[in-house]
């Protein structure tokens, strides 16, 4: 059996102490684990807008909210939920795609659910605010050991 690094786990302060060898055999995965994660519940948002045609609502939302060329936007917008969050979730450029998906969420806030007034609930902007600082959170770390750009030998 495989020794987990169990160096970064105080056994002196678990409640359970047994518990130190399950911490350390998973622990090394989870930041990969999170990374993956946040990119891959944002991929069905883009396979919507791009091939089942809500693209269309999601222009005629911006054009209300007066942004410009709100079709090609609503589709690039797809594009970032798709493809960049796809990048995300197996660490290629990381940081640029977690970038670019932290500033769809200050979008989505500032524009979007952020004037109805409302922290939680269907209105509100709690879920935007949570994969936006995960999304600044990736930002500042990067792809990590289990990722391409950790493969590839290069980050930006």
């Amino acid at each position: 059996m495989a020794e987990h690094d169990t160096t970064r786990i105080d056994r002196t302060r678990l409640a359970i102490p047994s518990l130190t060898g399950f911490y350390g055999a998973f622990s090394p995965y989870t930041y990969a684990f999170m990374r993956f994660s946040a990119g891959a519940i944002m991929v069905p948002h883009g396979v919507q807008k791009l091939f089942y045609g809500t693209a269309v609502n999601t222009a005629q939302g911006m054009a209300a909210k007066g942004f410009p060329f709100p079709l090609p936007l609503a589709y690039f917008v797809g594009f970032v939920e798709f493809a960049v969050a796809i990048a995300l979730a197996v660490g290629l450029f990381t940081r640029v795609a977690a970038a670019m998906l932290a500033i769809e969420m200050i979008v989505i806030i500032v524009w979007f659910v952020g004037p109805n007034g409302y922290f939680w609930g269907r209105q509100g902007y709690e879920f935007a605010l949570l994969w936006l600082l995960l999304f600044v959170a990736i930002f500042f770390r990067g792809g990590g050991r289990y990722s391409l750009d950790h493969y590839l030998g290069k980050e930006i």
